[in-house]
């Protein structure tokens, strides 16, 4: 394992009622968090390898565990989306080395397929600091039922030499979603958008 990960927060969020109407069946949302060290801390580096092989290792990881909380098989998965928080000690672009370039393909094999672009969202933050994690349909990104996010945070991370990494997948839309746009039962998942 490259990635030295001090703890891992697995969450699940189910949604039974809104606007006091019954949700049918309830919306799941799970997000699972890494808190690793950071590589690069405190120095530049122009080569950012070793975060990206982490992110690689991240995405299975991460995702897998999320579909595990929910119960569902992988291809079972509807939503995905992917976010970093940098602690002081890091800069951006070691959030963009673990998100971006190998990240997803683990991802999408931990939720089986996944043809549309993952969402993702990236910040600097000190302890405590929260982020959106987005969220966008696996397959299709124009399914607006499923345009969303999930919160995300750990108490004591990211200290100034770490990155809390954090996958959220779903088994479902928003809860009681109604603004038209692409139904999940029309995704033909070929281009990642329709």
């Amino acid at each position: 394992m490259a990635a030295r990960i001090r703890r891992l927060i697995v969450q699940v969020d189910e949604t039974h009622r809104e606007m006091n109407q019954p949700v049918e069946p309830p919306t799941r949302r799970a997000v699972a968090m890494a808190v690793i060290e950071n590589p690069y801390a405190n120095r530049y580096a122009e080569n950012l390898d070793e975060l990206i092989a982490i992110g690689e290792e991240l995405g299975g990881l991460l995702g897998r565990r999320c579909v595990q909380a929910l119960g569902i098989a992988p291809g079972q998965a509807q939503s995905y989306g992917k976010a970093a928080i940098v602690g002081e000690g890091g800069e951006l672009e070691h959030a963009a080395a673990l998100l971006h370039p190998k990240m997803g393909a683990t991802l999408r094999a931990a939720v089986e397929k996944g043809a549309a672009l993952v969402p993702s969202a990236k910040k600097r933050g000190g302890l405590g600091t929260a982020i959106d994690v987005p969220l966008g349909h696996k397959d299709a990104a124009f399914v607006r039922s499923h345009f969303d996010a999930i919160e995300a945070r750990v108490s004591d991370a990211p200290r100034a030499d770490e990155i809390v990494v954090a996958i959220a997948v779903t088994d479902s839309g928003r809860p009681l979603a109604r603004v038209g746009g692409l139904k999940a039962s029309e995704i033909k998942g070929v281009d990642g958008l329709r």
